[in-house]
């Protein structure tokens, strides 16, 4: 007798979206823990072991996660565990949608593949960011408006509350997609399911969730839109239109499947609202000059609608032939976007495609053909960098050091010696960036103080005695964190705590060594 197999209590149209989610998450948990923490990474850990119910530059879900990964002893593998089953999720999630648009098992596998190796969603999925939870969580928001549109019970809106409220605190741009949702509603004839006690009780439980952290930053003046104005235009890279852009990050030959969703859902009545959706949304984040990969979130189920679709005009062949080809144009993106090679390897393989393509993938300042992308390159050397100061610290006489600072230019420095700078005996770092800004300037009277990547000159406006004890090289580092000055500074003209209002930075542009200690000082 044969015995039953080992998934046989699954339900049968979960076994699929399973198998996809528990792929993705082994992929992902396999591939992503290398190379080292990223700046982010390390400033979300310092932040989380600070709980708070808000940040300066983000809502505090991300940075209580990235804390509790390393509860047990310093992890990359745990930290990266937690996008992995975000990834996971995201394919389970966007396999239902397949589904419940009349996907049969092509059109699953088919949305599986697509949005597990789709260069943009890949990334956002291999480090902990803000971004790994939406891409999971918009999906299950239109998943659930949709069986909502399709005549479930309005309860359901309650849950679109919670996993809205849930986004909400990983972060702020949900509410732009909540925005275009609503859009695309009001836009179709389903607008009277926005008029129902449901969808009221549904608004009031997404903003109790995240009326603590809208709390925290009426209190603290709105330090997230303080971010984003000094931000505005930093980011910003002269290149194609915002669509293109779309396209291009998604891999133009894998956009062929999300274009062909976004025609799909727009020739029925049932689903116009979600193409109306995408459009507006699309349309908002260029004319605020958003980052290209902002929107992201929003592709799982414009891909699953175009499985669907691909999958109702081919047969069995074409199907094989158009799975085997998605897996095919995905293979070399994946080393951009996750750490699968050694890192010498990897720069070998970047330089050989910048070569074929006629691509420069370093910056304009940057031509050094052994510095990989910025998405890597800031993930090296970060306990090189707090080694070197360890040892300038380590330098000073025992009276100096007993009340030295260690200040850093920014808020990734700032975090790196904070999460390695135990093991060297360092104190914990201040900075003027961002959140190290709220945490003030501690009990240090700023006599002394060693300076991360500052420059001599600039310091010496604030200090009577400057001196350069050390040069820190990060030969695989982005130009801001390459030749770091390590300075010791004495005497200082003005206290610190009175130095400090002038000291803040609420940003993430990092500027170049001649212009740290004194970003906002005036």
């Amino acid at each position: 007798m044969v015995g039953k197999p080992i998934y046989g209590w699954l339900p049968p149209d979960l076994r699929l979206p399973l198998a996809a989610g528990l792929a993705a998450t082994l992929l992902h948990a396999l591939a992503n823990p290398h190379y080292g923490f990223f700046r982010d990474e390390l400033y979300f850990i310092i932040c989380g072991r600070h709980p708070a119910l808000g940040y300066v530059d983000q809502p505090p879900l991300t940075p209580l996660l990235a804390a509790f990964s390393q509860s047990f002893g310093s992890s990359l593998f745990l930290l990266r565990l937690i996008p992995a089953i975000c990834a996971g999720l995201a394919a389970f999630i966007s396999c239902l949608f397949a589904a419940e648009l009349g996907g049969g098992i092509f059109a699953q596998l088919l949305t599986a593949i697509v949005v597990t190796l789709a260069p943009v969603l890949t990334a956002n999925e291999t480090r902990l960011t803000p971004d790994m939870l939406e891409i999971p969580l918009w999906p299950l928001a239109a998943l659930l408006v949709l069986r909502i549109v399709k005549g479930a019970s309005p309860r359901l809106w309650l849950v679109v509350g919670t996993v809205v409220g849930v986004a909400a605190w990983s972060k702020y741009s949900v509410a732009f997609f909540v925005a275009a949702v609503v859009t695309g509603l009001l836009f179709s004839r389903h607008r009277r399911l926005l008029a129902t006690s449901s969808f009221a009780a549904g608004c009031a439980i997404g903003f109790a969730i995240i009326l603590p952290n809208f709390i925290w930053q009426v209190a603290h003046g709105f330090p997230m839109l303080q971010v984003l104005h000094n931000d505005n235009g930093q980011f910003i890279v002269t290149g194609p239109p915002f669509l293109l852009q779309q396209i291009l990050i998604m891999n133009p030959a894998l956009s062929t499947v999300w274009i062909v969703g976004l025609i799909f859902l727009a020739r029925s009545e049932q689903t116009r609202w979600l193409a109306t959706a995408y459009v507006v949304l699309i349309a908002t984040m260029a004319a605020l000059d958003a980052k290209n990969y902002y929107p992201a979130a929003i592709y799982p189920y414009l891909i699953a609608a175009g499985a669907v679709a691909i999958e109702r005009v081919t047969r069995f062949p074409a199907r094989a032939a158009i799975a085997a080809a998605a897996l095919a144009v995905s293979i070399p993106a994946v080393p951009f976007v996750l750490p699968v090679l050694p890192l010498q390897n990897y720069i070998a393989y970047q330089n050989a495609v910048g070569r074929a393509l006629h691509v420069d993938f370093g910056l304009p300042d940057d031509r050094r053909p052994d510095v990989p992308i910025q998405y890597y390159a800031d993930m090296l050397g970060w306990p090189q960098l707090v080694s070197s100061v360890a040892g300038v610290y380590d330098s000073l006489p025992p009276q100096e050091r007993a009340h030295a600072a260690v200040f850093a230019s920014n808020f990734g420095e700032a975090s790196a010696i904070d999460v390695y700078g135990a093991a060297f005996g360092l104190p914990h770092a201040i900075s003027g960036n961002n959140n190290f800004w709220l945490w003030g300037p501690r009990r240090y009277s700023g006599n002394t103080v060693i300076e991360v990547n500052a420059d001599p000159a600039q310091a010496r406006r604030y200090f009577k005695h400057v001196q350069v004890a050390a040069i820190f090289t990060n030969a695989h580092g982005m130009p801001y964190e390459s030749d770091v000055p390590i300075l010791v500074c004495n005497g200082i003209r003005e206290p610190l705590a009175k130095l400090w209002p002038r000291l803040r930075v609420y940003g993430y542009a990092l500027r170049t060594t001649a212009d740290n200690w004194t970003w906002n000082a005036q």
